[in-house]
């Protein structure tokens, strides 16, 4: 593996890092004040983006997008990763890989306006019962002739509340499994504004302000056979396939909000001044200066290694999971130690260590929880020692 970076890559950490600086900066305040992103003020920031060629930047050439490989792709999620989560997300969208899957007509309808900034996708598999559990799902689809109607609830999805459309992973029958009958699920594409179709808002929380959940609401939703992404019933296979390594995604914008808040922690502790002299010289503060690069710098070789590993064809379930693991275990502990050494100045809103603090922790729990991640390392483990 090689540690330097190409003048390409320098140059899309550069580009992207002053987008971030100029553009998503100056709006955190209103964003994390108001709760809200206003609409006007993503198509301002979007049009930008698209013009910077950082819009849908994950997406390969053929459709539109900047075709980054996996490493010069997580050192662009690293920069966004470092300005509220909202702004990045929605006004520098990268629409889901998923949207690959489809048949050339779905990509017409889908993937193409996703890419070009006309569309917002939203992916539903989380249900109230159902989160790490997939196959646990309750929410259903059934064959009617033709059509497919689908009922149930999911929750905690996404932005969904402005996506135009919704991958929606339904139980659509079972199989025979070595205990019980196993689920098989099928994707679908739901437009908004179908019958029997209804988003409501979700809940509150204390991460990500302006970042949205939604939860839908599937009450006999006809849906015609060309709704259907990938295979019937083979739905696992088609997240597996094509969501690509969002863990990886998920770690890779811990990296960048790490490294803003310890840029505030190592100033502070260079010219704050206590008993005469700067905090930086108590051993108190240093040491803890220490860990966090030291936790920085491991996340993020961990991190690089597994996206550099996800190119060759080479990076394991495992690998994966203890990257995403490590990272977002690292910005919680470098956030909580950035605001220490600022004081009490570290929970007031001047600065982004309170917000960097309170986002820290979902991270933790989405694109797999920890301890789904430490399930998936210790089977690795085990597995082949017959335990």
């Amino acid at each position: 593996m090689d540690f330097g970076l190409t003048d390409e890559q320098r140059l899309i950490v550069e580009t992207t890092r002053a987008f971030v600086e100029n553009e998503l900066y100056p709006h955190e305040a209103e964003v994390e004040r108001t709760g809200v992103l206003r609409r006007e003020l993503v198509e301002e920031v979007k049009a930008k983006a698209i013009r910077a060629g950082l819009y849908a930047a994950n997406m390969p050439e053929a459709v539109g997008g900047a075709g980054l490989d996996t490493l010069t792709w997580l050192l662009y999620e690293k920069e966004l990763g470092r300005a509220n989560y909202a702004l990045h997300w929605t006004c520098v969208a990268r629409p889901s890989n998923i949207l690959l899957a489809g048949t050339p007509e779905q990509r017409e309808r889908y993937l193409y306006p996703c890419v070009r900034g006309e569309k917002w996708d939203c992916l539903a598999m989380t249900e109230p019962g159902a989160g790490s559990d997939l196959r646990g799902m309750k929410a259903t689809a059934r064959r009617d002739g033709a059509d497919w109607v689908l009922n149930g609830t999911k929750h905690f999805i996404s932005h969904a509340d402005i996506a135009d459309f919704a991958v929606t992973f339904m139980a659509s029958g079972e199989e025979p499994g070595p205990r019980a009958p196993r689920k098989l699920i099928t994707a679908f594409f739901v437009d908004k504004g179908t019958p029997g179709f209804t988003v409501r808002p979700g809940y509150g929380n204390v991460s990500h302000r302006g970042y949205t959940n939604a939860i839908l609401e599937f009450d006999d939703c006809r849906l015609p056979a060309e709704a259907v992404l990938g295979e019937v019933h083979r739905g696992f296979e088609v997240a597996n396939n094509w969501l690509g390594a969002t863990r990886l995604q998920v770690g890779a914008t811990c990296l960048g909000r790490a490294e803003r808040a310890f840029a505030h922690a190592l100033d502070w502790a260079s010219t704050r001044e206590q008993f005469g002299q700067k905090i930086g010289r108590f051993q108190g503060i240093s040491f803890k200066l220490a860990d966090m690069a030291v936790e920085m710098k491991a996340a993020e070789l961990m991190i690089f290694e597994a996206g550099w590993a996800y190119d060759r064809g080479t990076a394991t379930d495992a690998q994966m999971a203890m990257a995403k693991l490590k990272a977002t275990e690292m910005l919680a502990m470098v956030a909580d130690e950035a605001i220490q050494i600022h004081g009490g100045m570290g929970l007031m809103d001047e600065l982004p260590l309170e917000r960097i603090w309170r986002d820290a922790r979902v991270e933790r729990i989405w694109e797999g929880t920890s301890e789904i991640q430490r399930h998936i390392i210790s089977r690795a483990l085990l597995r082949p020692l017959g335990a």
